[in-house]
């Protein structure tokens, strides 16, 4: 299952249906925390003998894998987690509580290796929930996966404890086993696995400009991804030359909003990028600084303007405003995660 494709700078990566974003982008981090935590969850495999809990892991593997997939493409109906999902994990938790006592003290890591890998896969667990929390505020975040991440941690907590119950000694004994740890480790490849690969995308027949046929389905698709995320906006869509093919104005967008969105679907024919890839290149000592008092004040450097792309080749552009930055550019990544379906 592929989360990435090529990046097009050492600052920049792609998802599967986004091209270029930034790698401090939220939803990069958060990927990268599950690719972290799902590493951290291998080690713990090796260090267990118990086959049903290794299975479990190996499941709980499986599914943070479709969420990284579902962070990388949203709307993608496979990558859904359901809410019932989790199920199992409470079903673990009551099991292991029923076999020994939980401590209520405050907990120290470390009195066995298994235990404190388990209290580390913890930690980032909870860390991939937090991200999660800041992509939903954001872009929007299936519910299961969120129900999910939350029980994992409290999972994987209850876990460690059950094995430092099973081990039954204090960390002054523990010398020993942590020493034949260590031998154990030395003889293990310390190399972390890549996660993720390269997302090998399909190529569609390259046609010269978006129609206004497609341009009307790819404004009623997104007009109702607006509705579904309380926005209010206007949607344009601009030739590859730069002029406007079709421009539709929601109930209750504001005023200024339709110079400004079809400025931005210019825009991102006109420099052939995103205007949020603009805007930061616009600023005070970057490359394009001033450029937004050129062409009679037509560029603007507002994010929520793509260009719409078979290929390598731009057909049109799209110019989304009536919320923040942010709210606009996330719409237009929808818009081009369906263009495929609108051609």
């Amino acid at each position: 299952m592929s989360i990435y494709t090529k990046g097009g700078d050492r600052g920049t990566t792609s998802l599967v249906r986004t091209k270029n974003v930034s790698k401090s982008d939220d939803r990069i981090q958060l990927v990268g925390t599950i690719d972290e935590l799902t590493s951290h969850l291998g080690l713990v495999k090796t260090m267990i003998k118990d086959e049903e809990t290794i299975r479990q892991l190996e499941k709980i593997q499986r599914i943070l894998i479709t969420v990284m997939a579902g962070v990388a493409d949203p709307y993608n109906k496979e990558y859904k987690i359901e809410e019932h999902e989790e199920e199992f994990l409470e079903q673990e938790i009551d099991r292991m509580e029923g076999l020994f006592q939980r401590p209520k003290e405050f907990i120290l890591p470390g009195q066995c290796r298994l235990s404190a890998e388990l209290d580390i896969a913890r930690t980032v667990s909870r860390r991939a929930e937090r991200a999660l929390a800041a992509v939903s505020v954001k872009f929007g975040a299936d519910n299961g996966a969120k129900i999910f991440m939350n029980r994992l941690a409290d999972y994987l907590y209850v876990l460690a404890r059950y094995t430092d119950a099973k081990m039954d000694k204090p960390a002054s004994e523990a010398g020993n086993d942590r020493k034949e740890e260590k031998s154990m480790e030395q003889n293990q490849n310390p190399a972390a696995s890549e996660a993720v690969i390269q997302e090998v995308l399909k190529r569609m027949g390259v046609q010269g400009r978006i129609t206004l046929d497609s341009a009307k389905r790819l404004i009623e698709k997104i007009e109702e991804e607006a509705k579904r995320r309380g926005k209010k906006a206007v949607i344009a869509i601009c030739g590859p030359e730069g002029n406007p093919v079709a421009v539709h104005v929601m109930d209750g967008a504001f005023l200024v909003s339709f110079d400004v969105a079809t400025k931005k679907a210019y825009t991102s024919v006109a420099v052939k990028m995103s205007t949020m890839e603009l805007s930061k290149l616009a600023q005070p000592g970057e490359t394009f600084y001033g450029v937004d008092k050129m062409d009679n004040g037509k560029i603007v450097i507002f994010a929520g303007g793509v260009p719409l792309k078979v290929g390598d080749t731009i057909i049109g552009g799209l110019g989304i405003s009536g919320g923040t930055g942010e709210e606009d550019h996330s719409l237009a990544e929808y818009g081009l995660s369906v263009l495929n379906e609108v051609l």
